[in-house]
């Protein structure tokens, strides 16, 4: 029994409530922990040293006759006068008690002492790339997969036809094993059999005793319409398998799409620019625009301006996460500005620039307006 004082050890106050205590307690014993501190004598001392005085703390009653006596209210020696029968071994105290919720998350199953664990297979990720048109339109892919999959000459035991695998003689058969240090008995995964619980005496010629093999298999996935960039197809029991016959991973195929030379797309909405020239702008026009589908006429109205989106319900892509419905197109207009003239070209639009002067473009008048009031406020000109 230590002699310091056990509020001190834990490096709580007096009044430190149960969570203050637990905690304080869990830090402490995580960082002098014999696991963590192999052959280091001093960690070994402090982690004995904190485990008592949580012991002691954690229990409402012991805690109550430490405050009042000291040490001396908790001595083992003085159990049969606090509680009138034979004393307790720490094998049985509170503290030990409460390893599994305190350390489950960090050490797993050493302390939880459960039984032999089955591992699954691993899963895997196959990353494929498709065209915009692929993936509205959906479709069915061959995929070549390298994997591991059960063996088929012991079917995924391990061990040679006609033998089977037997308990391992380290653990018993339990998958873990008992490690005794000092007062502080853990159990860990058997080192031997690596929580099988098994142990095969004559493995399988095929497989070395694995219960798989490695190999590549050909799948056909359907791949549904709408998928989106990003998204995962899970295709369960195609991971790799599991050793010794346990169940197998999953394959994830990860979606990725190629830049599309004309649709930009947004969930399941397309969207599309689209040049139309000045005659067609001006005077109207009936334009072919492109769809997923084909080409789709639109009516240009005469004066339609650049940057106007007209919209084409039903012509984006299938939403993947509404069945039966498609999203829409949206086609930017884009006056293309000739880049190129001929002679006669250019002296027919000098003669009707010329013509028309600025009235017949308001949007102009209005902004050469708003200048010119610019101007002549800037130079003092303005009208009070």
């Amino acid at each position: 029994m230590t002699n310091r004082d056990y509020y001190e050890v834990l490096g709580v106050a007096k009044d430190a409530d149960e969570n203050t205590i637990k905690r304080a307690y869990r830090k402490l014993a995580m960082k002098f922990h014999p696991d963590r501190n192999p052959d280091d004598k001093k960690a070994a001392e402090n982690f004995r040293e904190v485990t008592e005085a949580y012991e002691v703390l954690s229990d409402s009653a012991k805690r109550a006759r430490y405050d009042q006596y000291g040490h001396a209210g908790v001595d083992d020696q003085m159990q049969d006068f606090w509680r009138g029968g034979s004393a307790g071994g720490f094998q049985d105290s509170h503290a030990f008690r409460d390893f599994g919720d305190l350390f489950g998350d960090v050490f797993g199953d050493v302390f939880n002492g459960g039984g032999q664990r089955a591992s699954r297979g691993a899963d895997l990720r196959y990353n494929l790339s498709l065209s915009l048109e692929e993936a509205a339109n959906g479709k069915e892919v061959e995929l070549e997969i390298p994997k591991h999959v059960g063996c088929d000459t012991c079917h995924g035991s391990g061990a040679r036809p006609g033998t089977n695998p037997v308990p391992c003689s380290t653990c018993g058969g339990h998958g873990q094993v008992q490690m005794q240090q000092g007062f502080f008995a853990v159990r860990r995964t058997c080192p031997a059999c690596h929580g099988s619980g098994t142990r095969i005496d004559s493995p399988c010629i095929n497989c070395g005793g694995a219960g798989r093999v490695k190999t590549s298999k050909k799948l056909k996935v359907k791949v549904p319409a709408g998928v989106y960039d990003g998204a995962q197809v899970r295709v369960t029991g195609e991971g790799e398998a599991g050793q010794q016959g346990t169940a197998p991973g999953d394959l994830y195929i990860v979606i990725s799409l190629k830049k599309h030379s004309i649709f930009e797309r947004d969930g399941a909405d397309l969207h599309c620019t689209m040049p139309v020239t000045f005659p067609q702008a001006s005077l109207g026009a009936e334009v072919d625009a492109p769809t997923l589908d084909g080409r789709v006429k639109i009516k240009i109205p005469a004066g339609t301006e650049g940057g106007r989106v007209f919209r084409l319900r039903g012509h984006g892509v299938p939403d993947i996460r509404a069945s039966g419905h498609k999203g829409d197109l949206y086609v930017r207009v884009q006056i293309a500005v000739p880049k190129k003239m001929s002679g006669r070209q250019e002296e027919l639009l000098r003669q009707f620039a010329a013509e028309a002067g600025d009235e017949i473009y308001p949007e102009r008048s209005s902004f050469l307006g708003k200048v010119k009031d610019l101007w002549d406020e800037l130079s003092g000109d303005a009208k009070p």
